[in-house]
């Protein structure tokens, strides 16, 4: 770690930074598990750069990390060809896998024209913007739109799939998939609940989170889920994830204004959610609403988001 390193974003001077952390070792280090000694201070931050390619052109950024948060600190003005090699420098990745660590020429770079009072216009300070999500036209209660069709009852309990059984469960309920099932159309029959943090489907009974859990660790998403179920969300207490048949069901077999293949009244901020099914002989399964499909991983990721999900009594 460099002690000594500092540097200032807007009218706020950061120190140290560190230089052994990246996006790919600081799950572990914030999470349970990983290589490095675990911080556990809620109140300790870790600085470092890292560079985000989930755009069109790549970007050096600073990160800011915590235990509770994790959030982009500023923009710095590298030379875009030297960023762009550090991108080449990285080898195939996944498209879940957009953030990498720098290189030694981007750290030389640093040290030499913005840290310990370098060019301070060369640091753009990352503002906030918040949004207020559009979560489409009211649902209608009940009572305006009373439930006349077939009740379809997903299974409900976590499962094992194996690569060669996903397309299978995919067309048994006729889900629209990108890679397995084109053709496929699931009809909901989504009212109000009453509480604008969840909505109800009618046809399958469940009841739904409008937007879900942050990204996280399997395990984190699990604590969260006990927190959330203690103190009551919603007026109650057995919400879980869902499972692979329960998310698919919400998969719309055409992107909505918020480029997700998703109900508009849904949030955006979820794009790919943890579901209750596993791979043999590893991995976990996971719905895809930005590319609309179903996919597992072995880990490789930092880990997913959720929208958890309960059964109507």
């Amino acid at each position: 770690m460099g002690l000594f390193h500092k540097v200032k974003v807007g009218d706020q001077v950061i120190s140290p930074i560190d230089w052994e952390m990246n996006p790919d070792i600081s799950f572990g280090t914030f999470e349970s598990w990983g290589g490095r000694e675990r911080v556990r201070n809620n109140d300790e931050c870790v600085y470092y750069f890292f560079v985000d390619n989930w755009g069109d052109e790549p970007k050096l950024c600073l990160m800011e990390r915590a235990v509770k948060h994790a959030k982009i600190m500023a923009e710095i003005k590298a030379p875009p060809e030297m960023i762009k090699q550090c991108v080449k420098g990285q080898g195939s990745s996944s498209i879940f896998e957009k953030s990498y660590a720098i290189d030694e020429p981007i750290k030389q770079w640093l040290i030499g024209n913005v840290l310990d009072g370098g060019d301070s216009q060369l640091v753009v300070p990352r503002v906030e913007v918040v949004l207020v999500e559009d979560m489409g036209t009211p649902l209608p209660s009940a009572t305006e739109k009373p439930f006349t069709g077939d009740a379809a009852l997903l299974p409900s309990a976590p499962d094992i799939i194996n690569d060669d059984q996903i397309a299978a469960v995919l067309k048994k309920w006729n889900f629209f998939d990108s890679e397995h099932n084109l053709p496929g159309k699931f009809e909901n029959s989504l009212i109000s609940s009453g509480n604008p943090e969840v909505i109800i489907d009618q046809r399958t009974s469940l009841m739904w989170q409008r937007d879900g859990l942050d990204i996280n660790s399997i395990r984190t998403i699990q604590r969260n889920i006990e927190k959330l179920n203690a103190n009551k969300f919603a007026g109650f207490s057995d919400w879980r994830l869902p499972t692979m048949e329960e998310a698919m069901s919400l998969m719309e077999p055409e992107k909505n204004a918020k480029d997700v293949f998703l109900h508009p009244c849904f949030s955006k901020e979820q794009p790919f959610v943890f579901v209750a099914a596993q791979r043999k002989p590893g991995g976990y399964w996971f719905v895809d609403y930005k590319q609309g499909r179903a996919f597992w991983s072995s880990g490789t990721i930092p880990g997913g988001f959720a929208r958890l999900v309960r059964a109507v009594a």
